[in-house]
């Protein structure tokens, strides 16, 4: 476990230097929220129609995804991708490590470390100057953390999913769009679920997309009950599990067929 842990720590070290980059993803980020924000209001102001969310939580809701944004599965690691297609994956699968492990723990700094860099900033200057809100209660705000880590968990085993399918592509970049915008769609980040028409509810429940971003956010406006947090968990453990197994089988099976030029 040491070593999984110390492969992570280095990865994240490594990835927070990116410092520039999170800056100008910060000024991008406000941007785009505040004309998410804008087109919000005036739906809301040309509606009659009661809303599951008021216009208060819903600007929170943006501000939150603006926060977590690279929370989403959008994305590969790009030096693990340069590692698949040049060869170079041969020798991460000699080292004396479980393969699928040491990947997952790399994938897992490649979701929290730029998040990091950027969600703390990004709260606070959405606090201060766009109207987000703290949580309603204490209970709710741990319940969102709590949630927090099995969305990391269940985003990293999307992120590993998503980085194994260059064991069968030349470039991979369709993958990684369809992906990446399915995410994005289902899991409520350009659109909160709970907008979406009725008869896709139950559909967008069941899909494991809605346990990265909607459901914990739904804890953290109070929206669901501090103790619905163990049904969201419950949720998430489900689709972490189905993914890893699935991720485990599918990287034997990439590994199988790999050949290495020279190799």
């Amino acid at each position: 476990m040491k070593a999984y842990l110390a492969v992570m720590k280095v990865r994240f070290v490594a990835l927070l230097q990116y410092r520039a980059a999170a800056i100008a993803g910060l000024f991008c980020q406000t941007f785009f929220g505040l004309v998410m924000v804008m087109i919000y209001a005036a739906f809301y102001r040309s509606s009659s129609h009661v809303q599951p969310l008021s216009l208060a939580q819903v600007v929170t809701y943006i501000w939150l995804g603006q926060a977590l944004y690279h929370l989403q599965p959008w994305g590969v690691d790009g030096e693990l991708a340069g590692t698949i297609r040049n060869g170079n994956i041969a020798y991460e699968m000699l080292r004396p490590l479980d393969l699928y492990t040491y990947l997952y723990v790399r994938c897992i700094a490649l979701r929290t470390a730029p998040t990091l860099l950027r969600a703390v900033p990004m709260a606070v200057i959405a606090f201060i100057a766009f109207g987000m809100q703290p949580p309603p209660s204490l209970t709710s705000g741990l319940a969102f953390l709590f949630a927090l880590v099995g969305a990391v968990l269940l985003a990293s085993a999307l992120t590993l999913i998503m980085t194994m399918s260059l064991l069968w592509t030349l470039s991979g970049e369709g993958v990684l769009y369809l992906v990446g915008t399915a995410a994005m769609f289902f899991s409520g980040m350009i659109l909160p679920l709970l907008l979406f028409p009725d008869w896709a509810q139950g559909i967008l429940s069941l899909l494991p997309f809605r346990g990265v971003i909607d459901a914990p956010f739904r804890l953290y406006l109070g929206q669901l009950p501090p103790d619905a947090v163990v049904g969201v968990v419950a949720h998430q453990l489900v689709w972490i599990a189905v993914l890893i197994l699935f991720g485990r089988w599918l990287l034997a099976r990439g590994c199988r067929r790999l050949v290495v030029q020279g190799g």
